[in-house]
């Protein structure tokens, strides 16, 4: 859009709306709050700009988090002083783990309250310091275009994650000569020659090696070149924790994914090779399986747009700063035998057993992951909560096609339904369906108001066991025979989807599924399908009693 470099007379609240409009984001999250209504006011008064107001601060940082993944763009989210900030510190710590770009505008107390405890007053600088890329309070009015976009332009830059901003209640209404300049560019930096050509020493002195693709690929839009760099070197790809999509999961390259209680199959793959191109992933704890995974005497090669990555958990012997896309396309031109053929047919073999090993007992969750995996349109994107449910997910969905999976790394639980709803409002021409426990879909339920009001036809999957299935399963592994605070009690989620004016779908079998998938894929309104899960089968190979008896 056509910025005015002369300074204009607006309100701090109209300066922060433009700043928005600048970066053309289309949409903003919130709860409203009484410090930070002129800033709704001027929202109002931006026709470009609609503002979603949720039924929980979580809520609707899940709902922005998701949004942004989708769409590319920073999400934005509003609140109010300590309360609200403190109830959507979740998605900012989601969106700061998952390298998510945000940015978080919170109201605050008037300046001249400050210091005196006044009416939900937190220091929101000190608060989210350790759960953000960057905190700031604007004191100036002058100063808001200068600090909201710097917010902007660090949310993205780099290594994206939140950053919060805090607004006294008396900055907000104030007028000063306002300057602006452009949207944010992201610089995309590129390996060196000199790294170029170690990377391509390494790769020539290797016999087994592996790459681990993360959300840097998926960031940088670098899932064509990935299939490209694994294609032409005869490479086998695994993806890291809960990227799923970064890689086609069909490809006969693809080696399997480095999730939650890892198969012995897929883990094998990166004890045995003797080289690891990690391309865009901090290698975080599951993605290393509690940092187990790599070796002293295997050769590290990680490229990451971030410097403080490279080094965080093992040392490299090729560390490389650089936009993944960047990376990608200067190794397309490196000469490396393609002497692995063997090995990255032996790699996808495992991944393949890994799979078939578990399909001698299919359970009634594998059978609905089937049901989907058949039934659900092409470009289908899925999200889902954290729980032992997404084990089948995990284990058994073929992501074939890039950005159809969002996720939190952090594991927070609520995220999937408000998330699906920040998903669909951003590709509303896609399906769009989440899968949640019936514990963390109870924490954030009540933005299927949300989704009902603002008419967000997204498919809530509910798997209800009655139970934290998670913190039983580790129970039973640590004090088998003990249930202590993990039994939930009866929730008629379909029906309170009925009553809250959505469709709802109570399914025991997977016929009744399908049966309510096919309607729920063709309805024009928000729908749960509550499937009645079997509490014994408490993890994808494992039942409670089977986790008992290795005990005894």
């Amino acid at each position: 859009m056509k910025i005015h470099y002369q300074p204009q007379l607006l309100t701090s609240a109209q300066a922060i709306v433009k700043c928005i409009k600048i970066e053309e984001i289309p949409n903003v999250f919130c709860v409203p709050g009484e410090s930070y209504l002129p800033v709704m006011d001027a929202i109002f008064d931006e026709p470009s700009i609609e503002l979603i107001s949720t039924r929980h601060e979580g809520g609707a940082a899940f709902m922005a988090e998701g949004f942004a993944k989708a769409s590319g763009k920073p999400a934005v989210v509003l609140a109010t002083r300590g309360v609200g900030g403190a109830n959507l510190a979740i998605g900012v710590h989601t969106a700061y783990q998952d390298s998510t770009p945000m940015v978080v505008f919170l109201g605050q107390v008037h300046s001249q309250f400050k210091g005196r405890e006044g009416f939900q007053e937190v220091d929101l600088e000190r608060f989210f310091g350790p759960i953000s890329k960057w905190t700031v309070e604007i004191q100036e009015p002058s100063r808001v275009p200068e600090l909201v976009q710097r917010a902007f332009r660090i949310s993205q830059t780099g290594r994206p994650g939140p950053v919060v901003i805090s607004l006294p209640e008396d900055l907000l209404s104030k007028k000063a000569e306002m300057v602006f300049t452009r949207a944010a560019v992201k610089p995309a930096p590129s390996p060196s020659l000199r790294e170029v050509h170690e990377i391509e020493q390494r790769l020539q002195e290797a016999e087994r090696p592996v790459v681990i693709a993360g959300g840097g690929v998926k960031n940088s839009g670098a899932e064509e070149e990935l299939i490209k760099f694994a294609t032409t070197f005869s490479l086998p790809v695994l993806s890291a924790f809960r990227r799923h999509d970064v890689f086609p999961n069909n490809h006969p390259l693809y080696a399997g994914h480095l999730g939650l209680g890892g198969n012995p199959n897929i883990v094998n793959t990166i004890q045995e090779a003797d080289t690891v191109v990690a391309i865009g992933t901090r290698l975080s704890e599951v993605t290393t399986q509690d940092y187990s995974l790599l070796g002293r005497d295997q050769t590290l090669v990680h490229i990451d747009i971030d410097y403080e990555t490279l080094g965080k958990v093992y040392p490299p012997d090729v560390g490389v700063v650089s936009d993944a896309k960047e990376a990608l396309q200067r190794l397309a031109s490196i000469h490396a035998p393609t002497k692995w053929t063997a090995w990255s047919k032996a790699r996808r073999q495992a991944y393949v057993d890994s799979t078939l090993a578990i399909k001698g007992k299919e359970t009634t969750n594998q059978k609905m992951i089937s049901i989907l995996q058949n039934r659900l349109p092409a470009g289908t994107i899925l999200t889902n909560d954290a729980g032992n449910f997404a084990g089948w997910l995990h284990t058994f969905f073929q992501f074939n096609q890039k950005n159809t999976y969002i996720g939190p790394t952090s594991g927070a639980m609520g995220y999937g339904m408000p998330a699906a709803l920040g998903v669909k409002i951003a590709q509303p021409n896609r399906t769009v369906v989440s899968l949640s426990g019936d514990g963390g879909f109870m924490m954030t339920m009540q933005e299927l108001e949300t989704a009902v009001r603002y008419s967000i036809p997204v498919i809530s999957i509910v798997f209800n066991n009655g139970m934290y299935g998670t913190i039983r399963m580790h129970q039973e592994i640590h004090f088998p025979y003990k249930k202590i605070g993990t039994d939930l009690g009866h929730v008629p989620f379909s029906k309170m989807a009925k009553e809250l004016g959505a469709i709802g779908f109570y399914v025991e079998t997977p016929k009744e599924f399908e049966q309510a998938l096919t309607k729920a894929i063709y309805a024009e309104k928000p729908v749960v399908i509550e499937v009645e899960s079997d509490p014994e089968q408490i993890s994808v190979a494992s039942t409670i009693q089977q986790i008992r008896d290795r005990s005894n």
